[in-house]
């Protein structure tokens, strides 16, 4: 493997909610986070399955014997086997209906990342000190925006602010699509949920990037949104992409890890 990732990870409560329903997972080469939705603790379970099933495929999509090809179908292909467990947890366990997450995962497949991405959980590159978003929201204000019937200063605090448009939900029918990064030296990569996006802009995640040390740029963005209010709860993959090779133990951290 030439390229791998080197990653800081933190979830946290938030100051409003009781319980915290995302996932997150880190490993060598990939990085995802979920965010679950759905009463009676099923917003956890929902994200739980989601990085759970990750996690048992990265033995084949870690396997260089296998074509590169066929790992990207794999990588495309798991959203159909979360979508299939939700589906059953949820008529195994009535109360979990309705339950579903959003998943945002980026995996080093050759010399690109690949991103798979359903939901408004969101995936950022840094790159030559500038931010930039890869992942696109699926939610009706993002429709509403591109539409030209809203503005953005106008979705900071509209009720529906979070309302999605496509989640992984036992019978979502979501076709998945994966797009390609070519992977350049030093390339940074910025996996969150929305409790981190809602509440601080592009610019203020910008500033707190550029004055903190990589370990410590997901403390002090969560620390920043506890000031703010903290409404949801938070969780913050920071990656930057190496060719030294260094840690390469799966860590879950959040629901999954429970």
């Amino acid at each position: 493997m030439k390229w791998q990732f080197i990653s800081f990870a933190q979830t946290d409560l938030g100051l409003v909610r009781s319980g915290n329903e995302d996932s997150a997972l880190t490993c060598a080469n990939l990085i995802a986070v979920a965010d679950g939705m759905g009463g009676h603790a099923g917003g956890e379970v929902a994200s739980a399955i989601a990085i759970n099933t990750l996690e048992q495929l990265l033995p084949v999509i870690s396997d260089l014997k296998v074509d590169v090809a066929s790992r990207e179908d794999l990588f495309l292909n798991i959203t159909y086997e979360v979508d299939s467990q939700i589906l059953a947890k949820s008529k195994d366990s009535p109360e979990l209906s309705g339950m579903g997450t959003t998943l945002t995962a980026l995996s080093i497949l050759d010399n690109n990342v690949e991103l798979l991405h359903i939901g408004d959980s969101r995936c950022y590159r840094y790159r030559n000190n500038k931010l930039e978003q890869l992942s696109y929201d699926h939610t009706v204000m993002q429709e509403l925006l591109d539409q030209g019937r809203l503005t953005p200063e106008e979705i900071i605090d509209h009720p529906q602010r979070s309302l999605l448009t496509q989640a992984l939900m036992g019978d979502s029918g979501i076709d998945p699509i994966l797009v390609s990064y070519e992977i350049k030296k030093g390339d940074q990569f910025l996996l969150c949920s929305d409790g981190l996006t809602n509440v601080l802009s592009e610019y203020e995640i910008s500033k707190i990037i550029e004055a903190n040390k990589p370990e410590d740029i997901a403390p002090a963005l969560i620390a920043e949104v506890r000031v703010k209010g903290a409404p949801d709860n938070i969780t913050i993959i920071w990656s930057t992409v190496s060719d030294i090779k260094g840690n390469s133990e799966v860590i879950k951290i959040g629901a999954a890890n429970e």
